[in-house]
C-alpha cells in the first residue's frame, strides 16, 4: 500500500501516467514483445487480443477447456462476433495435428479461421504447464496457415518459475500474450497484453471502447511493479504447497489424478458425496475453495497461505467424511 500511495501518477487515458509507462515498458521487456498495455483484467486482455486479430464472422480456435471459452461470459461472440471452434487437448495442451484436423475446408459455407488461443498454465487442466514444444508446434502450424496465435498467460509467471524458462522464451512463438498481476503475485488489480506495435495500436482503441481506460491508474500499476520485483520467487512456495496436497492426501473419498505442475490442485470427490459437500466441509474450517463441476474442487495456495495454513488444509481434507 505504501508503494501505491507514493506512486507518481498522470492520466493514462492520455498516455502520460509515468508509473503505468514504467510497468508497460518493463512487461514488454519481460515478454520480449514490442509493447505492452495495462488493462483492468485478464478477461479484458484476452478479449482485446481476440478482437484485434479477428473480424466478425471468422473463427476462433480454442482448447476445449480454455478459460476464454468457459469463464469469459461468451465475450468472443458478443464483442468480436467470432465463432468458436473447440479442439480437445491433453491436460490443456494442443497439437497442431489436432488443430489442423479440426479446421474447416476453405469453402464459402464455413467461417474462415483466424486466431488460435493457447493457455499457459492451464486453469481447468489443474495448473498444467504447456510443453514448450507443443506451443512451438501449434504456433508454427498456425502461422504457416496464415493464422495468428494468442497466449492466455494469466499464470505465465507460474510456468516461468516452475520451468526456469524466461517469460520471453515461453511466449516467443506467439503473436500476443496476456499476463495477470492480481492472482498469485498479490497485486490488487490488473493485467497486461503484449504484442507487436500494429496490434497494440488497435488494442488501445479496444481498451477505450471496452471502458478499460483509467485515469490515475499509476496507483494500481505501482502495486504490479512491486509484485513483479518482490513476489515472483515466492511462487515456488505456492507450488510446493500444492504438491503437498497431492503427496499427503490420505482420504478414500478424495483423489488427485493429475500431475501438480504449479499451484493448482483439482481434488475429485467420490460418489455419493459431491464437490459442494467438500466445499462446505472446508468452509466450516475457515478454508475457502471453489467447486468446478459436480465432483471436482479446486485448491490454489497463494501468497497469503503459509506452511501452517497448509497443515490445516491437509488435516481438513483428510477428515472429510464423504457421504
Amino acid at each position: 500500500y505504501e508503494t501505491m500511495v507514493r506512486a507518481e501518477v498522470g492520466d493514462d487515458v492520455l498516455g502520460d501516467d509515468p508509473t503505468v509507462q514504467r510497468l508497460q515498458d518493463h512487461v514488454a521487456d519481460l515478454l520480449g514483445k514490442d509493447e505492452a498495455l495495462y488493462v483492468p483484467s485478464g478477461t479484458m486482455a484476452n478479449q482485446i487480443a481476440v478482437a484485434c486479430q479477428t473480424r466478425p464472422g471468422q473463427q476462433l480456435i480454442l482448447e476445449a477447456d480454455a478459460h476464454i471459452y468457459h469463464y469469459e461470459a461468451g465475450a468472443p461472440a458478443a464483442l468480436a462476433g467470432v465463432q468458436t471452434l473447440l479442439v480437445a487437448g491433453d491436460g490443456g495442451a494442443l497439437t497442431w495435428e489436432r488443430v489442423a484436423a479440426a479446421l474447416p475446408p476453405d469453402d464459402v459455407h464455413f467461417p474462415a479461421p483466424a486466431l488460435v488461443c493457447l493457455e499457459n498454465t492451464h486453469n481447468r487442466g489443474g495448473g498444467r504447464i504447456l510443453p514448450q514444444d507443443r506451443v512451438t508446434d501449434v504456433a508454427a502450424g498456425a502461422h504457416a496457415r496464415g493464422l495468428r496465435v494468442h497466449l492466455d498467460g494469466a499464470r505465465l509467471w507460474n510456468a516461468h518459475v516452475a520451468t526456469g524458462l524466461t517469460p520471453a522464451d515461453l511466449c516467443a512463438p506467439v503473436d500476443t500474450v496476456s499476463v495477470c498481476f492480481s492472482k498469485d503475485l498479490g497485486a490488487r488489480v490488473g493485467s497486461c497484453l503484449g504484442g507487436d506495435r500494429a496490434v497494440m495500436a488497435e488494442a488501445r482503441r479496444w481498451r477505450k471502447r471496452l471502458g478499460g481506460g483509467m485515469r490515475q491508474s499509476g496507483l494500481l500499476a505501482a502495486a504490479c511493479l512491486h509484485a513483479l520485483e518482490h513476489h515472483l520467487p515466492l511462487l515456488a512456495t505456492d507450488h510446493a504447497h500444492a504438491r503437498r496436497v497431492a503427496d499427503e492426501l490420505d482420504n478414500p473419498h478424495l483423489s488427485v489424478d493429475h500431475p501438480v505442475d504449479t499451484n493448482i490442485v483439482m481434488v475429485d470427490v467420490a460418489a455419493p458425496a459431491d464437490g459442494a459437500a467438500l466445499v462446505a466441509h472446508l468452509e466450516s474450517r475457515g478454508i475457502r475453495t471453489l467447486a468446478l463441476g459436480a465432483r471436482r474442487v479446486r485448491l490454489i495456495p497463494n501468497l497469503g497461505v503459509s506452511a501452517g495454513d497448509m497443515d490445516q488444509v491437509l488435516t481438513a481434507l483428510n477428515a472429510f467424511p464423504g457421504a
